[in-house]
């Protein structure tokens, strides 16, 4: 249903039942009929593995291709700490092939759906142009190669490093989506193409845009920005003639054939079996270029869902891409990640209460605070550099809070906690790491919590009413009630080294409630209390099936519900 209708037809619902929401009899025939969810967007539901493909398991050796580049390779290419620590600047082996083959261990740790990064074909040597890489740097190109899929010279076609002779993208979307129950979600770029300028001498596929069919049709011909003539060269023509990022080319997004080259290039992708698009660098393209590349994608997939990258902390201003207007884009949470990475990087000296001014549950700036995308780290920040218990704490707040939870590959085991993407935070995770995972502490606890959300319709698209987020605990429910599922859970956190008793009694519900990590089990009188005590840096999701039966409640969800 169009959300605009959905909107108008849930306040309606909502109208009737205010008034009934103010007795302390029970709502009985009300509480059936009204809609309560806090989105009803199907990918809300899903969790989200985020792969940087090379750098996850060499499925296929037979695409390294370890001696491409010549002079400037693109194999490995290490960059040497201080004390011999190594990053990488090259490719290390990961595919597509290495993605299905652990697509298992993906779907038995609770997620449904498997970000990558772009699959695009990217220059077959390292970059010459700029100033040179060094272990620990940043915002620097030169020497590194296009390992991670954002230097696009052609937007329709796979990297040869990416698909293997038996395996194309859309024969890995297809099996992935088959055998395994594992949506596909392509990183896609609006802004800019590969490093174009400030090379020693010009190269293969730099600052080079080939169609579809393989024919260039653009070429920054190693010129700086400034110096591009696009009125008189046809070759000039999909750039603009001032600098963005670093030394990457700047797409002309207001050029109708730019357009339609990009805005066909991710309907393409579509075809293959993308189900939905992370946004690199969104802010960087204005509005207009996102609000017509979504009219034109959803007018084919209504429900496609998309979000961002606006690496910005300001959520008055990331929240501008969720509007219709601009495009109805999710974004990442930058504003929580900040706060998570504040709370869960020392959990002992820190307060659930820094987390109510970024939730934004009413009044908020967001189109929908339900759709947003969560996460703590990925792969353009340093790893969370927390304990074992820093990082079960940040999971267990992550699958139980509103939003779409995403996990950056390694994580789940606490790789490279702490460094920066030329300090190890991309290095290639691989095989071994994989196999070892089940018996570490992070990777169990995850797998726990996820899997509980995999199952809980309540904590993927329920309303979040707090109860209290204060010093080391953390209360809340989560409700959905729709004319097909009917649920409330009630999510209890500690993230201190003692256990922690909670006796909840605002808006519990009489009935039958089952926590869903032991199946314990309490049955709850009306006016009663849930007492338990949650183990250290622990969580427990108390879940009770059917309608509301607490008047207060409803009213709670009604009023969050209008303002929100």
């Amino acid at each position: 249903m169009n959300r605009k209708l959905t909107a108008i037809s849930t306040a309606i619902a909502l109208s009737f039942i205010v008034s009934a929401c103010t007795s302390t009899d029970r709502p009985q025939e009300v509480e059936k009929a009204v809609t309560l969810v806090g989105t009803t967007t199907p990918f809300a539901s899903e969790s989200v593995y985020f792969v940087v493909t090379d750098r996850f398991v060499d499925g296929d050796p037979n695409n390294n291709y370890e001696s491409q580049g010549g002079d400037y390779p693109t194999w490995q290419l290490p960059l040497v700490g201080p004390n011999g620590e190594k990053a990488y600047a090259g490719y290390m082996g990961g595919d597509l092939k290495g993605i299905l083959n652990n697509a298992n261990y993906i779907k038995d740790m609770g997620f449904t759906a498997v970000w990558m990064t772009p699959v695009h074909d990217n220059p077959n040597q390292s970059f010459n142009g700029d100033e040179p890489i060094t272990y620990g740097g940043a915002f620097k190109d030169g020497g590194k190669a296009g390992y991670h899929g954002y230097w696009a010279t052609n937007f329709y076609k796979a990297d040869e490093h990416l698909v293997s002779h038996d395996l194309s993208v859309k024969d890995y979307t297809t099996r992935m989506r088959e055998q395994y129950g594992l949506k596909s979600v392509f990183d896609i770029v609006g802004n800019h193409g590969s490093p174009s300028f400030s090379m020693h001498e010009d190269q293969a596929g730099y600052g080079e845009i080939y169609d579809a069919d393989g024919r260039l049709v653009a070429d920054h011909q190693n010129l700086a920005p400034e110096s591009l003539d696009p009125e008189n060269n046809p070759l000039h023509a999909f750039f603009h003639d001032y600098p963005d990022l670093v030394k990457l080319s700047n797409l002309d997004d207001e050029n109708p054939k730019v357009r339609d080259y990009l805005i066909g290039s991710y309907l393409y992708w579509i075809s293959q079996g993308a189900d939905a698009f992370r946004i690199d660098t969104i802010r960087h393209v204005p509005h207009a270029f996102w609000r017509e590349a979504s009219e034109r994608i959803r007018s084919q997939y209504p429900d496609f869902f998309m979000f961002g990258e606006s690496f910005n902390f300001d959520a008055n201003f990331i929240a501008q891409h969720t509007l219709p207007k601009n495009g109805a884009v999710s974004v990442l949470d930058f504003p929580m990640q900040k706060v998570m990475l504040g709370v869960f990087e020392k959990p002992l000296e820190t307060d659930f209460a820094d987390f109510i001014d970024v939730l934004h549950l009413v009044h908020g700036p967001y189109q929908n605070p339900y759709e947003l995308t969560t996460f703590y780290d990925n792969h353009d920040m340093a790893r969370m550099n927390a304990s074992d218990d820093g990082f079960i704490n940040a999971h267990n707040w992550l699958f139980t809070v509103r939003g779409i939870p995403v996990i950056y590959q390694g994580s789940e085991v606490g790789f490279m906690r702490g460094t920066s993407e030329h300090q190890g935070n991309r290095n290639y995770f691989g095989q071994e790491n994989i196999d070892n995972a089940s018996g570490n502490r992070i990777h169990k606890a995850l797998t726990a919590i996820s899997n509980v959300r995999k199952a809980t319709p309540a904590l993927q698209r329920g309303i979040q009413v707090n109860i209290m987020l204060e010093g080391h605990k953390a209360a809340f429910y989560r409700v959905v009630q729709t004319g097909t599922v009917q649920q409330t859970a009630l999510v209890l956190l500690n993230k201190g080294n003692d256990s922690a008793p909670f006796n909840i009694t605002k808006f519990v519900q009489e009935g039958e409630w089952e926590e869903q990590l032991t199946g314990a089990k309490q049955s709850v009188a009306k006016n009663a209390s849930i007492s338990t005590t949650v183990e250290p840096n622990g969580v427990q999701v108390w879940v009770k099936e059917g309608p509301i039966n607490n008047a207060l409640l409803l009213k709670q969800l009604v009023s969050q519900a209008k303002v929100q």
